[in-house]
């Protein structure tokens, strides 16, 4: 048994949550470069595996596979949005010159434009306005010698961001770690519940045997052995002792993990344990043959469920 708990299966509480963290996290990074001011925003939200979009602006597509690392190397799950801008206009930042128009590109657009209209008789004319549309026909000035940013740039501020999304995430963990200790000795109560009334159900059941025997028989003497072989039948059909062990098995792996101060992800571990409760707390509700019983399961399945919701958004 754990220190800290009790022969029932509550546990008397203690401060200091575990390091468990939420999949949920914002964090964001600036700089004043040569080549503008950069801003890097990051955020996470719930996904089973690591999964990541990194979104650069023109020129600065080659860093992203490196930012995509840094947020790797602090997130295990979860999905990663990255966003990454350039302000070439901030003061302090050197001239860049004007926006570059692609010519040959939009020309290639006015061309297709005037084929489709051609082919399918589709009236107007192809203007600026139609044009514009095609953002890409737009560059930023990139001729040669313009100011550009090192890598070693973006990965401080991956880094930088990464590490305020990881601090957000850890808040956001402690609160969990609290909602989800609330529900665990919730737990516990329902089972002791279980627990205390499991036996009398053998005994009211005897009882009720003998007299109905005794009505049926008019009073003959009940043959105690024959009574005995069905209320052990019945014993070993209506015994909830092991799922009420094996539940509380799990609650303390449960507490186990979450009052770990392991960096290491806990959520998947977490989860299996949740539908292992599931499916005690089901085992329990289908033998329970009492009403106090057959509540307490619901009240555990519930429980259960809001458990099950909650480690959704643990890492």
């Amino acid at each position: 048994m754990l220190p800290g708990s009790a022969g029932d299966g509550t546990r008397t509480t203690h401060s200091g949550a575990g390091m468990i963290r939420s999949m949920t996290g914002y964090g964001e990074a600036e700089r004043d470069t040569p080549a503008g001011h950069l801003r890097l925003e990051v955020k996470t939200v719930n996904h089973r595996f690591f999964n990541s979009s990194v979104k650069t602006p023109p020129g600065f597509d080659r860093f992203e596979r490196e930012l995509t690392e840094v947020f790797r190397a602090h997130v295990s799950r979860g999905h990663v949005s990255a966003y990454l801008s350039v302000d070439r206009n901030r003061r302090g930042v050197e001239g860049t010159g004007g926006v570059r128009v692609d010519l040959e590109r939009a020309r290639g657009y006015k061309e297709a434009l005037e084929a489709i209209q051609e082919e399918l008789a589709i009236p107007g004319m192809v203007d600026m306005r139609m044009l514009c549309h095609f953002g890409e026909i737009f560059r930023a000035p990139d001729p040669e010698g313009a100011p550009t940013v090192e890598a070693e740039v973006l990965v401080e501020m991956a880094e930088e961001a990464a590490g305020a999304l990881v601090a957000l995430r850890e808040a956001e963990g402690a609160r969990l770690h609290d909602d989800l200790a609330g529900r665990l000795e919730a737990m516990a109560a329902h089972l002791a519940t279980v627990a205390e009334r499991a036996p009398d159900r053998l005994v009211r059941e005897r009882d009720r045997l003998r007299g109905v025997i005794r009505e049926l028989t008019e009073q003959v003497e009940v043959d105690e052995d024959r009574l005995a072989r069905e209320i052990a039948y019945l014993a070993e059909r209506w015994d909830i002792n092991e799922e009420i062990v094996r539940f509380r098995s799990h609650i303390e792996l449960f507490r186990e993990a979450l009052d770990s101060h392991s960096a290491e992800p806990v959520g998947k571990r977490l989860g299996f344990l949740v539908q292992e409760m599931h499916r005690e707390a089901n085992t329990i509700g289908s033998k329970a043959n009492d009403q106090a019983i057959a509540e307490a399961s619901v009240a555990l399945k519930e429980e259960v469920e809001r458990l099950r919701e909650q480690v959704e958004n643990v890492e």
